[in-house]
């Protein structure tokens, strides 16, 4: 139903869990993404074990798919395939909404993970290992410039293990 599901901000980034991977057999997850104007997502990052396909519903949304760039409206998808470098962000002025289909299932959980030890990405480097998920926490500031984008990522760096 519209609304259902836990739900958390990361300050511009919002994360709506709608159906886990538990309810799929694990073959799929999805998450409701809604994003502040102008909103970087993540960093640049790849994921070594699943594929993103986003839907958008509403805005616009930018993505960094390796070297293209894309601008994708309503009605659109998005593939990000694992091993990728990628990232996105709302591209517009008003708010953006989107759709993420996770396959397989699992990195649903990475974004209860993450809520819980919020803003602290001192502790993400265990966190980035369970999920086998590089981050180039560095390519933030160069993110925002580059697109006009503004991030609600902390300024610590994970610590090295």
């Amino acid at each position: 139903m519209p609304g259902a599901g836990d739900r958390f901000d990361l300050g511009g980034f919002g994360i709506r869990w709608k159906i886990d991977g538990s309810d799929t057999g694990e073959r799929f997850s999805i998450v409701h993404h809604p994003l502040a104007p102008r909103a970087l997502a993540a960093p640049l990052h790849r994921h070594h074990r699943e594929d993103e396909y986003s839907y958008v519903l509403s805005g616009k949304l930018g993505a960094l798919l390796g070297d293209d760039v894309v601008t994708a409206g309503p009605g659109t998808w998005v593939f990000k395939p694992r091993g990728q470098w990628h990232t996105f962000w709302n591209a517009g002025d008003t708010p953006c909404e989107i759709i993420e289909v996770i396959s397989p299932a699992g990195f649903e959980d990475y974004f209860r993970e993450l809520a819980a030890i919020w803003p602290d990405r001192t502790k993400s480097g265990d966190l980035l290992r369970k999920y086998e998920l590089d981050m180039d926490f560095e390519s933030v500031a160069s993110l925002c410039a580059r697109f006009g984008l503004t991030s609600a990522r902390p300024a610590a760096a994970p610590t090295p293990r």
